[in-house]
């Protein structure tokens, strides 16, 4: 059998560089994906477009929260367990792909049999269940492939070929966003057109990862098995943090979205479908840096090279202060045109919510970097009620807590602080969590 790839602690500094060079290339991949998805349905269909995509957001982060908890603690437990010589590392590929197909199935027949029910669920009025109908079907159909894709790049990046990984991710979205353009407009597919160009892009992603499994050099083999309950929960148990952080996204959007439907419509809607988007882009980053650097946290881990994983987690922090500020600055300079890209109809109150919302929105990328980060290597770790607990605090409690809260005192103003104010009251979480676990 071929031996997996292993990490020189004297290269530290040289590994973490490539690995999460190419994991945030990759995540800015699928966030740019997201963005020319609002961008081609702005042109398309309006800020009514916007709406519907917003609404359903949710469904998305839901089904990338359980792909992304099985790839991230399967491959973790992997990496761990190859470090240490286990054979029952080779058990856990088939078995998160196994219950991708067996969860992803659901989600088909949500596709099939309620999808105009699940956007007046999420607060939909007639007109934007109309539009987002075929795009929520048409998604929830292939959201088995969504959750494989996944797992089958967490597991080459963790087989010691970020590259492919990388390759795999960055291609699968050029194709989405290529393929946007041609069934949305010269086609004339609308919604549909932008559903189905997202839906088929993860398997380009899968057959790409599909050259690493097919290598002489991977340590990585599909064989067949009943599922297992116990590794599935064992992976879920390091991979909580991972669902969590693709989760929260969801949960925020919908808590948001129902305040600002009660304050502002559906141009409120419309102006926080902007700064969700936008958002993305700066939430990969930081998951670039945590997904990155968990290979390396979890063979020196699993090796007992405790001043490796230090060293990793401080350049971990370093890079992910200077992306903060780098975002921060970005969002206070060039909010308004960088809002005007997504406002086709020049609707001068959604564009005054959105610029706002965006300087004030992303102040919280000042903190929410610290707890991706740290989140991650408490996962990666092993540390999993850790990263249960701050995973939660980010994800449900706080900004659930802060968004009810300051909408009340505030207004719409409150609804934009609530994600600076949660991240702030997490990353005091963070702080505790990691002076238990850093050793």
């Amino acid at each position: 059998m071929n031996q997996a790839t292993t990490f020189s602690p004297s290269s530290v500094g040289k590994t973490f560089t490539k690995y999460v060079s190419q994991n945030i290339l990759g995540m800015l991949g699928i966030s740019a994906y997201i963005l020319a998805d609002t961008f081609f349905i702005a042109r398309a269909e309006g800020a009514d477009g916007i709406t519907a995509l917003n609404l359903v957001l949710p469904l998305y982060s839901l089904i990338f929260a359980i792909g992304s908890m099985m790839a991230t603690g399967s491959a973790t437990r992997f990496k761990i367990l190859r470090a240490r010589g286990n054979k029952k590392a080779d058990s856990y590929f088939p078995n998160a792909l196994l219950f991708a197909v067996i969860f992803g199935l659901f989600f088909v027949a949500l596709g099939v049999l309620v999808p105009s029910q699940i956007i007046r669920i999420l607060g939909g009025d007639a007109e934007i269940t109309a539009i987002g109908t075929p795009y929520t079907r048409i998604f929830l159909l292939f959201a088995p492939f969504f959750m494989c894709n996944y797992i089958c790049n967490a597991f080459v990046r963790n087989d010691g070929n970020p590259s492919l990984a990388m390759t795999a991710t960055l291609c699968s979205n050029f194709f989405n966003i290529v393929m946007d353009y041609v069934l949305m407009f010269p086609l004339g597919l609308g919604m549909a057109g932008a559903a189905l160009a997202t839906a088929i892009s993860p398997i380009v992603g899968i057959c790409i990862c599909t050259i690493h499994f097919l290598s002489p050099k991977s340590t990585i083999h599909f064989r067949l098995m009943l599922p297992s309950l116990r590794m599935l929960a064992q992976s879920c148990q390091l991979g909580i943090a991972a669902f969590v952080g693709e989760i929260s996204s969801g949960i925020t959007t919908i808590v948001f979205n129902f305040l600002l439907l009660n304050l502002a419509g559906n141009t409120g809607v419309a102006a926080y479908g902007v700064i969700a988007n936008i958002a993305i882009v700066a939430t990969a980053l930081f998951n670039g840096i945590a997904q990155g650097t968990q290979p390396l946290n979890s063979e020196f881990y699993g090796k007992g090279d405790s001043r490796s994983v230090r060293k990793v987690l401080r350049l971990s922090f370093a890079t992910a202060l200077g992306i903060a500020l780098l975002i921060l600055l970005t969002a206070n300079m060039l909010a308004a045109p960088i809002v005007s890209l997504f406002n086709h109809e020049q609707d001068a109150r959604m564009a005054a919510y959105a610029v706002t919302g965006m300087k004030l929105y992303f102040i919280g990328y000042l903190f929410a970097g610290f707890n991706i980060v740290g989140t991650g290597y408490l996962s990666a770790t092993a540390a999993a009620k850790w990263a249960f607990v701050t995973s939660i605090s980010r994800g449900f409690a706080a900004i659930t807590a802060c968004a009810f809260l300051l909408a009340s005192l505030l207004g719409i103003t409150g609804v934009w602080l609530a994600f600076p104010a949660a991240e702030l009251l997490t990353a005091v979480v963070m702080c505790f969590a990691l002076k238990c676990n850093v050793k």
